[in-house]
């Protein structure tokens, strides 16, 4: 199963870690320290030309995590996993 982020950036659904709300999640230091720290290290895409919304964090091949940035709201995503839109 496949999950769509936006700008045609398709993630397989059991490469995902968590879908989190960017708004909630960043009041926490350490999620804004993850957040810059993949950044610096290039591990961020933006699947979004408009204000992002959510971020999911994604397991890849080599062990890292990659995150995505989402402009649809981390409620969508999931439900959108939920009920194997995509498939």
């Amino acid at each position: 199963m496949y999950l769509h982020l936006g700008q045609s950036v398709v993630i397989r659904h059991k490469d995902i870690i968590g879908i989190f709300d960017l708004d909630n999640a960043s009041w926490s230091h350490r999620t804004r320290s993850f957040l810059e720290r993949a950044e610096q290290e290039g591990r961020v895409i933006s699947a979004t030309r408009d204000l992002p919304t959510s971020f999911v964090v994604c397991r890849e091949k080599d062990g890292q995590s990659r995150i995505y940035l989402s402009q649809f709201s981390s409620a969508t995503l999931k439900s959108r996993v939920e009920t194997g839109w995509m498939e």
